[in-house]
């Protein structure tokens, strides 16, 4: 079945609601910004799924030195909500991959995850070094990494929100690792397309997208609520899409 469009305006999760907004404020002051062409009916999205109606709503950019700027924010009926952020850099520029989940429900949030990918084995030394100012929560819920997850840093938060508080302190977390981030982006000089770093960085993202498809917990409820090929072609060509070739 070929999904069609509609218009996600059911109320969020209020974490997923102010995360969105922190991720779009954020973007606001990144260099060159511009929108990202998507197919419409990539961009919004409904579908059923057990009988409920699932809504999913894509934001799009690209700036200088990052390639795709991604937020997709997703509802079931009246339950499960998922926020999900990447922004992906241009190989040529040594910048990590930012990435942001939550997975929320009737009980409240049962995932939260942010994360400053290294590419090319290690993070940017201005990435470190901004890190290094951002003080880390003392959440009470901490969360095992999947077997995947050796694609993460060792700044990787994976946590279980205990309250609206550990909400509240999860959000400005995320808005610290953007601000790190974007003040990188805004400095960051391009390598040229032969040089080692560059081609490292090219694989290493590579093999990101690789590992992030092995989360099947995405594949199937796409394949439930529309069919495989429309769910293998949502996985590739939007959620993670290899870096154009050099």
């Amino acid at each position: 079945m070929q999904p069609q469009s509609k218009d996600l305006s059911q109320e969020l999760h209020p974490l997923v609601f102010a995360l969105a907004a922190s991720i779009r404020s954020a973007w606001q002051s990144l260099p060159d910004l511009g929108p990202l062409i998507v197919a419409d009916n990539l961009r919004v999205i409904h579908g059923q799924l057990n009988g409920e109606t699932l809504f999913i709503g894509n934001e799009l950019h690209q700036c200088r030195g990052l390639r795709k700027l991604h937020l997709e924010v997703a509802r079931l009926g009246n339950g499960l909500q998922i926020l999900h952020c990447v922004w992906f850099p241009d190989p040529h520029y040594d910048l990590p991959i930012f990435g942001a989940d939550i997975v929320a429900g009737p009980a409240g949030i049962s995932a939260a995850i942010v994360d400053l990918s290294p590419t090319s084995g290690q993070l940017p030394d201005d990435v470190v070094n901004g890190l290094e100012s951002v003080t880390m929560p003392s959440f009470r819920q901490v969360r095992d990494l999947p077997g995947w997850g050796t694609i993460f840093s060792n700044k990787v938060c994976f946590i279980r929100p205990d309250g609206e508080d550990e909400e509240a302190l999860f959000n400005l977390l995320v808005r610290d690792y953007l601000k790190v981030l974007s003040d990188c982006v805004r400095v960051a000089v391009p390598e040229s397309r032969t040089s080692v770093s560059t081609i490292s960085r090219y694989k290493g993202q590579l093999n990101y997208c690789l590992q992030q498809k092995r989360n099947d917990k995405t594949r199937r409820v796409l394949e439930k609520a529309f069919d495989s090929d429309w769910a293998d072609r949502y996985i590739e060509l939007l959620l993670f899409d290899n870096p154009p070739p050099l």
